[in-house]
C-alpha cells in the first residue's frame, strides 16, 4: 500500500464535466454535451427506451435493439399501439423478458393516461410499470434535468474508488449513494450523471482502472493508497443451483415447427418457444403429440441470474396433416428464428437439416 498520507482533494464535478465535454460517448439516445449546455434536452421517450434496455445488459448488446425499436416505434404512442407479439419478438435476445412486457405496459399507460408525456419528477416516473429508483432518477436527471442521483454499477464501482469504501457490496450500498448524491450539481445533472457512468465504462473500469487519465485521480483515495483496482469489494458469490429440463421439438414433413407462446408471466413470459417442463417450475409436461420420439445427442446449456440450466431435446417428425394438442406449427415462410429468445435459438441452432435428416437419425 502507498502512503496514504499524500494530500488528497475534493472531488469537483466541474473537473468531471470538463473532461466529459470532451470524452464524451456517442450513442444514439444522447444529446452531445455542447447542445446540452445549450439547454438542449433529448427526447424522454428515448431515454426511457434506453434505460429499460440498459438494465443487466451492456450498451453493445443494446444499441442494435434500440436503434431497431426507435425506427419501428419512433415515438411513444406508435409502441403503445403495437402488437403485443411484434414487441416481443423484436425484444428476443435482449433477455429479462419481464422488462419488455412492462415496456408495453408503461408505453400505454403514458399515453393512455398522460397523453403521450412523460411525467417530470422521479417520484411520479416510480409510480409507472416497469420503472424503480434508479430509471426513475436516470429519466429525471438526464431527460428533464432534475439534480437526481444516479447510481448504476459504474458509479458504485466510481464512487468506491474515490472515497476508498472498503465494506464489501452489497452492505456498502447505501454508503455509495450517498457518496454519489454528495457531488451530484443542481446544474447538468444529467451531463454529470452520464459522465460518472462513461467514467466508470472507460477510465475507472473493472479490475484495471487507467487511472493516469483519470479527471478525478488527484481526489481519489483509493488511487492514493494503491488499493484502486481492489474496489469495490464484493461479498463471495454463492454457486448457482443446476437444472435439468426437456424441450420438445416437432418438426412436419412440409418444415412447419411446433412452438407455443410461454405464460405472460415467468421466465421468458410472453415469448415463443419450443413446448417444455422441468426447468421454470413445471415438474412434468405431457408430450404434446404421440409417437417415436428421439433423444438428441446434444446438452443445451444456459445460465439464468439465479439458476444454470442443463436442457434435453427431444425430436418428433410428423406428417405435413398433423394436428398438436397445444401450441401451434409456424410455416418455414413464417419462422424467424431471431423471434426467438436465446435459450429458444439455441436450441434451433443444433437443429440443422443436414443433422435431423443424417447420422443422428440413420
Amino acid at each position: 500500500m502507498r502512503d496514504n498520507a499524500r494530500i488528497v482533494q475534493r472531488p469537483d464535478s466541474a473537473d468531471l464535466l470538463a473532461w466529459y465535454d470532451r470524452n464524451a460517448r456517442e450513442l444514439p439516445w444522447r444529446v452531445p454535451p455542447a447542445a446540452s449546455r445549450a439547454g438542449v434536452l433529448p427526447d424522454p421517450y428515448r431515454v426511457w427506451l434506453s434505460e429499460v434496455m440498459l438494465q443487466q445488459t451492456s450498451v453493445a448488446a443494446v444499441i442494435g435493439y434500440f436503434e431497431d425499436f426507435t425506427s419501428r416505434w419512433p415515438r411513444i404512442e406508435a409502441l403503445a399501439a403495437a402488437d403485443d407479439a411484434e414487441v416481443m419478438a423484436a425484444w428476443a435476445g435482449l433477455g429479462y423478458y419481464a422488462r419488455a412486457r412492462n415496456l408495453l405496459r408503461c408505453a400505454r399507460k403514458v399515453s393512455d393516461e398522460f397523453g403521450g408525456v412523460f411525467p417530470d419528477q422521479a417520484d411520479a416516473l416510480q409510480k409507472l410499470p416497469g420503472i424503480g429508483p434508479y430509471t426513475a432518477a436516470a429519466i429525471a436527471a438526464i431527460a428533464f434535468g432534475r439534480a437526481e442521483t444516479v447510481v448504476d454499477g459504474n458509479v458504485e464501482r466510481v464512487m468506491a474508488r474515490l472515497f476508498a469504501l472498503t465494506d464489501p457490496l452489497p452492505g456498502v450500498k447505501p454508503s455509495l449513494r450517498r457518496a454519489a448524491a454528495a457531488l451530484t450539481p443542481a446544474k447538468r445533472a444529467g451531463d454529470h450523471a452520464q459522465a460518472v457512468m462513461d467514467l466508470g465504462a472507460t477510465i475507472c473500469k473493472v479490475g484495471s482502472p487507467r487511472c493516469g487519465v483519470c479527471p478525478w485521480r488527484g481526489a481519489c483515495r483509493s488511487e492514493a493508497m494503491g488499493i484502486a483496482s481492489e474496489l469495490p469489494r464484493r461479498m463471495p458469490k454463492t454457486k448457482k443451483p443446476v437444472r435439468n429440463g426437456v424441450v420438445f421439438v416437432v418438426r412436419r414433413t412440409d418444415g412447419g415447427l411446433l412452438l407455443e407462446r410461454r405464460p405472460a408471466r415467468g421466465l421468458l413470459g410472453g415469448m415463443l418457444g419450443w413446448p417444455g417442463y422441468g426447468w421454470d417450475g413445471t415438474d412434468h409436461l405431457p408430450v404434446p403429440i404421440a409417437g417415436d420420439w428421439r433423444v438428441l445427442p446434444v446438452e443445451i446449456r444456459h445460465s439464468f441470474t439465479h439458476f444454470h440450466l442443463r436442457l434435453e431435446i427431444r425430436f418428433l417428425e410428423v406428417s405435413a396433416d398433423c394436428r398438436p394438442q397445444s401450441g401451434q406449427f409456424i410455416a418455414p415462410r413464417e419462422f424467424r428464428a431471431v423471434d426467438l429468445p436465446t435459450l429458444m435459438r439455441k436450441v434451433y441452432d443444433v437443429l440443422p437439416d443436414r443433422q435431423l435428416e443424417g447420422a443422428w437419425f440413420g
